[in-house]
């Protein structure tokens, strides 16, 4: 397989603000939403419901959403290796913002299914083609890390903000509109979320490149021989594994603090803040100006054992202390392995910076889908107590054994493990 890749200047800064505002834009409007759907559920449906159907519905419209992010995340990708990366970006931000439109006009629990569908489907397209923009741009393996890692922590700190942004927007919004009536406090934080989208659209048709290929003096020839397409094989089934893990985390959290250790909502809020603000200091850490790009190879194994010690330990930590060390190695873990495991898939990915990435991305919506419905069905099922973590952790122990022998196999060298280079004139 052979692909040209051409040496670039560097990110420039208004690009990078740019790729980090579309995807918090698209993490915190997935987080405004996400609160308010049992009340829209619960007025949609017009009669006396049951707490169950509406968190029925609740959680089958977060999977929707999820599941078109695994179905679109790819075609997005291409579609920017294709015909650019701000195209591409700039569609799917409108149309995220005209999908949030169409939230504000639902007069029906069917028509909030399509909807969240096509919110993902739009979504999708952020941060593929954010880390793919950063891969093409970034010469340098520190620089490409960094940014990256930028572009992750933006989606924690918007799924961390949006519920309490909305909350925010809501109140300041009702008071200023004197509007009382539940429709209008749902109105407000979408169509705030809708406006922004827009806007960032514009920012992303001004700041980020649409050229395929940038300008160059020279053309360097990349041959990705089948064993280098083999390892990014492996890091997709990693990013599952790892997503997978998190979703079943997330889950059992929630109803493990609330059935089991009786814990206060405000109590399993914080062990969520906990683990968000966590895994964005990790991603942080993982790229940080103290620690090389190319060394980042040796942390995915023991970050992958950390992770399972973890998931093993949850379980057992029988108080709210106890719940929130475990968390914080869980989260710690996680936090470190999902920027590096991005960074490893775009240095192997030549120009098909697109495809591979939103590759990855389909790869962690349908490992967070998968854990977390196996994270609820399974839930001291039978009795056990654990059982779905634990059984998170012997998937995980299955990435470590897939893990062995990456640290060589990422090295780029001159037996081609990464990529054989070559001047063209």
């Amino acid at each position: 397989m052979t692909t040209n890749v051409q040496r670039t200047a560097g990110v420039p800064r208004a690009t990078t603000a740019a790729l980090v505002l579309a995807v918090f834009t698209v993490s915190v409007g997935y987080g405004v939403v996400l609160p308010l759907l049992p009340d829209l559920v619960e007025r949609l449906l017009r009669t006396a419901v049951s707490p169950r159907l509406v968190s029925r519905h609740t959680g089958l419209l977060t999977a929707i959403y999820a599941l078109a992010l695994f179905l679109a995340a790819p075609a997005w990708g291409r579609l920017s290796d294709v015909h650019g990366r701000r195209n591409a970006l700039f569609a799917g931000l409108l149309g995220f913002s005209v999908a949030t439109v169409v939230f504000l006009l639902i007069e029906s629990v069917a028509a909030i299914y399509v909807q969240r569908f096509l919110s993902g489907l739009f979504a999708a397209a952020a941060t593929p083609v954010a880390s793919a923009t950063i891969g093409d741009l970034s010469p340098a393996d520190e620089q490409r890390g960094r940014r990256l890692a930028f572009v992750s922590m933006a989606g924690i700190a918007g799924f961390l903000i949006g519920p309490t942004l909305g909350v925010f927007v809501t109140s300041v919004g009702t008071e200023i509109l004197a509007i009382r009536s539940q429709a209008g406090s749902i109105t407000i934080p979408l169509a705030s979320m809708a406006i922004l989208a827009a806007s960032v659209s514009v920012v992303v048709a001004f700041a980020v490149p649409n050229r395929k290929r940038l300008d160059t003096t020279r053309k360097v020839q990349v041959v990705r021989p089948s064993k280098a397409l083999q390892v990014i094989t492996r890091l997709l089934v990693l990013t599952f594994i790892v997503s997978a893990g998190i979703g079943v985390f997330e889950v059992g959290l929630a109803l493990r603090g609330r059935q089991e250790l009786n814990l206060t909502p405000y109590q399993v809020a914080l062990m969520f803040t906990e683990c968000s603000l966590v895994m964005f200091a990790a991603q942080a850490v993982a790229f940080s100006p103290w620690i090389k790009a190319h060394t980042t190879r040796w942390f995915i194994a023991p970050a992958l054992f950390a992770l399972m010690i973890g998931l093993v330990l949850v379980p057992w930590a029988s108080s709210f202390w106890l719940m929130l060390a475990a968390i914080g190695g869980v989260a710690a873990s996680a936090g470190v392995l999902s920027p590096i495991l991005t960074y490893w898939i775009s240095t192997g990915a030549g120009t098909a910076q697109g495809w591979e990435l939103g590759k990855q991305t389909a790869a962690a919506s349908l490992g967070v889908t998968a854990g977390s419905a196996a994270g609820g069905l399974l839930f001291n099922i039978g009795g056990v107590p654990g059982l779905s973590f634990l059984l998170a952790a012997g998937l995980v122990v299955a990435g470590l054994f897939l893990s062995l022998g990456l640290p060589g196999a990422l090295l780029p060298d001159a037996s081609g493990h990464q990529a054989h280079t070559k001047e063209r004139p």
